[in-house]
């Protein structure tokens, strides 16, 4: 695959990654669809591993979230600029700290996002445990795979396979 193409691989991941915030988009299929754009251009050894592999998680990832006990929204705050929020310091702690900086970087961005809204260090705290409860663990749950799949792909990639 040269170079153009897989920048366009790149992008269809960055884009399913941000789509797992934002409800309504299907993130998580399009990770795994730019997963499969490589693979089937790639078909090596461990691009189908890694097709496989990711196809596995994603499944795993749904039934945990048909597990998670369902949570209102309503009269948390929970809003798309904190879904940007959070999102971006997921991001940012994944890249910061590979694979386990995105979980506190998640956390990280609903705080700030709280802190700027709410003004004050304790009504921040607060609001960020109740949106945490209500909508941050499936949220969190889709993203850290849909991450860790996108990880695994950059992997890959700079290895040259």
């Amino acid at each position: 695959m040269d170079g153009p193409q897989q920048v366009l691989v790149g992008l269809v991941l960055l884009l399913g990654l941000f789509g797992v915030l934002v409800p309504g988009v299907p993130g998580t299929w399009l990770v795994w669809a730019g997963l499969l754009w490589w693979s089937l251009h790639e078909q090596t050894g461990v691009a189908w591993v890694l097709l496989v592999g990711a196809t596995a998680l994603l499944l795993f990832i749904q039934v945990v979230k048909w597990q998670l006990p369902p949570r209102r929204l309503r009269g948390t705050g929970a809003s798309r600029r904190m879904a940007v929020f959070a999102g971006s310091g997921a991001l940012v702690g994944f890249v910061l700290v590979p694979v386990v900086g995105a979980i506190p970087g998640f956390v990280g961005g609903i705080y700030l996002c709280e802190r700027l809204r709410l003004g004050s260090h304790g009504e921040a705290a607060a609001s960020t445990r109740v949106v945490m409860r209500s909508v941050g663990t499936s949220v969190l749950v889709e993203l850290f795979a849909c991450l860790l799949i996108a990880g695994a792909w950059l992997g890959a990639v700079l290895a040259g396979v």
